[in-house]
């Protein structure tokens, strides 16, 4: 016997020989001494259980083994080693596989067992045979279990949709290629398929091959004899899952193949052995986002594959913006915090065609859904490249947008409003939901949805009444008796003049606001606008276009126009237009309104905050023109936009307040002012409780909630109920985004989680909402989330559940905000206040520019600057890289 070796074993040919691998990875034949196995290559009963008992014991494990004796071959020269194995648990071969049946003793093994420990080998095999057949263990039994191994399949199609998705016990019997396996499908305990499996959602380079017609060899693609080795190291002889998605055009098998630690595909790809292909994708569903995660993650790191391959630029950050318009379903407007708008297009959707007469008729319907879907609302946009211009396209930015976390793209693609481009490979602007996307279509196309469907949609044709004034006395008749009546502003022609949709009576109307008139703006590029006609018809532009509204119609006028009021979120858009100084009250029209009293409120706080078109009003001037006196007194709220007009003190009005909530977006806060308020809340709050405590109750809504509404929601982080008013909906999740009107907090809930909330018992009504908005005064807070998140956090640690006293410093009216002063019970004085501990923490700045009550305090403003220069000095907070500001 030779002395111990140690060596890997690669794979089992059957139950009595196994391949072995030294540390430098050359390989050797070691045959077990003195026993036979079934030959598994003929599919002998009992050679797949033979060899499987031999395989689950030893691939891939470090053993040691000892050679008895060799015999020379009648081929080649070479001699067969036979001998034993030590297993890592101490236990040893031939005689594991002896004891259980799996092999039996040769007809020669006296004539090998030439030393006395072979010898005593061969007498303990003897022992171990004789007892398991007495056992009718394995080979011995009377009637062993013969597993049927097909080789071939008739028909790849068909198997492949009879077992499509169902994830089956496979044993992996060679690797051809980083993609290409020989697997052996264990489809039922008798029944096996041994047959090509190509891994799905990727392609790996080839290995060397040699052409059998002609003997020549064809040499590997870079990387290929790597992939190879990479999937033979842990796939060969392994037990993994393979689930079996479809066929290849060569109508070889394609499937998902798994270890027990993930997909073989993922790993591959990660480290640059591989490329993803696209013809799988809808197959693997979001599975083959992970692929292609991992195949970025290679590029990124330039491995394998990717070494040569400088990394492209990553996708842009994401930025938050509104909706603005809705051009096609594919395309839509956008703008962000700082007014701009620009023009975005969906990744990798497209719009039904225009020119295709299948999908044409749905593209008002897409459109229609994009717009309900999108009009106004507050979106997440992240841009993924920019497309080339072409001849009849610009330059155009591609982008995968989100609303309420939903990628918008792909509820069009589902929906059947939308299909998706097949790039190359090599885009950079495809969406990173690009699979989900296929998959998604393919889904829309077996459902027959949208533009899928063999139905053409119905598409709704509306008729102008505003083409002739004849036209327009008819439907004035009807539409003057109903109120609030549902529309869609379809253009917006000046801010106060607009093209409206009815839907439900198939109407198209040119609408103007009654009580009102709007400076005019400029109709074309060489027309002058009156002062504030573009900003009245901008300002008309960003509050209502596309936007769902509701009009009350009074009466029509000569050309056609139907006159009357317009809603945007219950609101009169006449009030909003004058009360930002974009539009004076007609006096003679509005006094015939029943807004009148409204408009002209609104007229005189816009001219009292020195808004727009009242930028330089003088109520003196006016009152002589009217003939009268005007006696000036200062204002107790609102400044002009710039800061400028009569001079407004700061205020001392100390207040027992409590912080309830710090907004993590701002820094504003939500205060509950102590006194008569905050002992009435407690009252409610006993009663709400014991009102939900009864079991009669807890009925849910009746309805779908709408925005605006007061309800009962009980808020998950300490389960009580709390008055709270639904901020925004998602239908089709069937949530609200619901504000705590008491507290100030936000969270989304389920409309299941809801109740009614009875007005006259806790209303507000009974008891106003008692969480008002305020801002720190002499306070500026930074806009990088870093620093702005370190404020938060200091102010939530200083602020909430403790009595704090407030100094209102003013009251802006307009924005329902209180400017505020924050002190601790023990303060000695306005100086020593938690607005000056953040500025000395290098947390906030005093703004450049002061608030006119701001400007009247100057010896606070003296004090935090003082401040905010030792922070500079000390490099505190938002000072620790020096005065960004000073650039």
């Amino acid at each position: 016997m030779s002395a111990l070796q140690e060596g890997k074993v690669k794979s089992v040919l059957s139950g009595d020989t196994l391949i072995l691998q030294n540390k430098a990875k050359q390989e050797r034949t070691l045959s077990l001494a003195f026993i036979n196995a079934p030959r598994l290559q003929s599919d002998e009963p009992c050679s797949f259980e033979s060899r499987d008992f031999i395989r689950k014991l030893t691939v891939g494990k470090v053993i040691r083994f000892s050679v008895l004796y060799s015999i020379p071959q009648k081929v080649g020269g070479s001699s067969r080693e036979y001998g034993v194995v030590l297993l890592p648990d101490g236990k040893q071969l031939p005689d594991l596989i002896v004891q259980e049946g799996w092999a039996k003793l040769r007809d020669d093994a006296e004539r090998k067992a030439e030393t006395p420990a072979a010898a005593e080998l061969l007498e303990r095999l003897a022992a171990l045979e004789a007892h398991a057949k007495a056992d009718e263990k394995g080979m011995w039994k009377p009637k062993a279990l013969f597993v049927q191994n097909i080789r071939e399949i008739p028909d790849p199609k068909a198997f492949a949709e009879e077992q499509k998705g169902r994830s089956i016990e496979t044993v992996v019997e060679r690797v051809l290629s980083g993609d290409r396996l020989i697997a052996r499908l264990m489809i039922s305990p008798t029944q096996h398929v041994q047959t090509t499996v190509l891994v799905a959602g990727l392609r790996a380079p080839t290995t060397a091959r040699t052409n059998p017609s002609d003997g020549s060899t064809q040499a590997a693609e870079p990387y290929g004899n790597e992939a190879q080795a990479f999937v033979e190291e842990r796939l060969l002889q392994r037990g993994v899952q393979v689930r079996i998605l479809g066929v290849s055009p060569n109508n070889l098998l394609v499937g998902e193949v798994r270890h027990p630690v993930g997909n073989i595909a993922e790993f591959l790809l990660k480290e640059g052995l591989a490329r993803c292909v696209d013809h799988h994708s809808t197959w693997l569903g979001a599975e083959m986002g992970k692929l292609r995660q991992a195949e970025r993650f290679a590029k990124e790191k330039q491995l394998g594959l990717f070494q040569s391959v400088a990394p492209k630029r990553t996708a842009g950050s994401e930025q938050e913006a509104v909706v603005s318009r809705v051009f096609s379903a594919d395309t839509i407007f956008i703008r962000n915090k700082a007014g701009q708008e620009k023009r975005i297009n969906l990744s990798s959707v497209r719009q039904p065609k225009p020119t295709d007469p299948k999908q044409s008729p749905f593209g008002a319907e897409a459109k229609e859904f994009a717009r309900k879907k999108l009009i106004g609302k507050h979106v997440k946009v992240t841009i993924d490249g920019k497309r080339p211009a072409t001849e009849g396209y610009d330059e155009r930015e591609m982008a995968t947008v989100t609303q309420n976390g939903k990628n918008v793209a792909l509820l069009l693609v589902e929906n059947g409003y939308a299909s998706v481009i097949r790039h190359r490979m090599d885009d950079t602007d495809r969406s990173p939901l690009y699979d989900e996307l296929l998959a998604a279509e393919e889904a829309a196309q077996s459902e027959q949805k949208g533009m899928w469907s063999a139905k053409p949609p119905k598409v709704p044709t509306y008729v102008d009444y505003s083409e002739s004034l004849e036209k327009a006395k008819r439907q004035l008749t009807l539409l003057s008796r109903q109120k609030k009546v549902p529309a869609v502003v379809d253009f917006v022609k000046s801010g106060s003049r607009f093209t409206v949709l009815v839907p439900r009576e198939n109407a198209k109307l040119t609408f103007v606001l009654g009580g009102i008139r709007a400076p005019r703006s400029a109709r074309g590029a060489n027309d002058t606008a009156e002062p504030f006609g573009q900003e009245a018809h901008e300002f008309a532009v960003k509050r209502c276009m596309q936007r769902d509204v509701e009009i009350d119609v009074d009466d029509c006028d000569k050309q056609g126009g139907f006159i009357g009021t317009l809603y945007v979120n219950r609101e009169s858009f006449a009030k909003l237009l004058v009360e930002e100084g974009f539009a004076s009250v007609h006096a003679y029209s509005a006094e015939k309104s029943a807004n009148g009293a409204e408009l002209f409120a609104a007229e005189q706080k816009a001219k009292d905050m020195r808004r727009g078109m009242w930028h330089d009003y003088d109520p003196a001037q006016e009152a002589a023109e009217n003939g009268g006196d005007y006696e000036y007194s200062a204002p107790t709220n609102g400044v002009n936009g710039n800061g400028e007009g009569p001079t407004i003190q700061r205020e001392k009005n100390y207040k027992d307040v409590a912080i309830t909530y710090v907004d993590p977006s701002n820094a504003r806060l939500k205060v509950q002012l102590g006194g008569s308020g905050k002992a009435n809340l407690d009252s409610l709050m006993k009663e709400f409780a014991s009102f939900h405590i009864s079991p009669g109750n807890g009925q849910p809504l009746a309805q779908p909630p709408k925005t605006g509404d007061i309800v009962s929601a009980k808020f998950t982080q300490d389960g009580v109920w709390y008055r709270a008013r639904v901020r925004r909906n998602d239908r089709d999740a069937k949530t609200s985004e619901v504000v705590y009107i008491d507290y100030g907090n936000s969270e989304t809930q389920p409309w299941s989680a809801l109740r009614p909330l009875e007005s006259s018992k806790f209303g507000t009504q009974r008891l106003k909402a008692q969480a008002v908005d305020a801002a720190f005064s002499f306070v500026q807070f930074p806009t990088s989330p870093e620093y702005l998140s370190e404020s938060v956090n200091m102010l939530n640690h200083v602020c909430l559940d403790r009595n704090l006293i407030a100094n209102i410093d003013y009251s802006d009216s307009r924005d329902n905000l209180l400017w505020v002063t924050l002190l601790d019970e023990k303060a000695p004085d306005l100086n020593q206040s938690i607005n000056a501990d953040v500025i000395t923490e290098g947390l906030a700045m005093v703004p450049s520019k002061l608030r006119p009550f701001e400007r009247s305090a100057p010896n606070v403003v003296a004090d935090l600057k003082k401040r905010e220069a030792e922070a500079k000095a000390e490099r505190r907070g938002m000072w620790e890289y020096g005065d960004l500001t000073e650039d």
